[in-house]
């Protein structure tokens, strides 16, 4: 199961910006473990999604309970990976 789960919404507003939000519930930790978590998915985003977003869409990361122990690699390929299924 992947650290994170990705949700993209096209806007159809006729504009290419990209929106992201990041979400992590109270179920996954304390406050640090759910900032910590919120940081590395903001990390993940400034990372990947210039490059392989969906442009005029909204992108939303849910962060899941695995997600902290990651290495920030593999959760870099699953954002790819992931971003790559929504294109088709």
């Amino acid at each position: 199961m992947p650290g994170f789960v990705l949700q993209v919404r096209a806007r159809d507003d006729g504009s290419s910006d990209m929106r992201v939000g990041f979400t992590v519930t109270k179920k996954i930790g304390n406050a640090v473990v759910r900032n910590r978590m919120k940081r590395r998915l903001r990390a993940l985003a400034r990372d990947v999604l210039p490059d392989s977003g969906v442009r005029g869409a909204d992108h939303v990361l849910i962060g899941r309970n695995g997600g902290i122990e990651r290495d920030y690699a593999v959760l870099r390929a699953e954002l790819i990976k992931a971003l790559a299924k929504v294109a088709r």
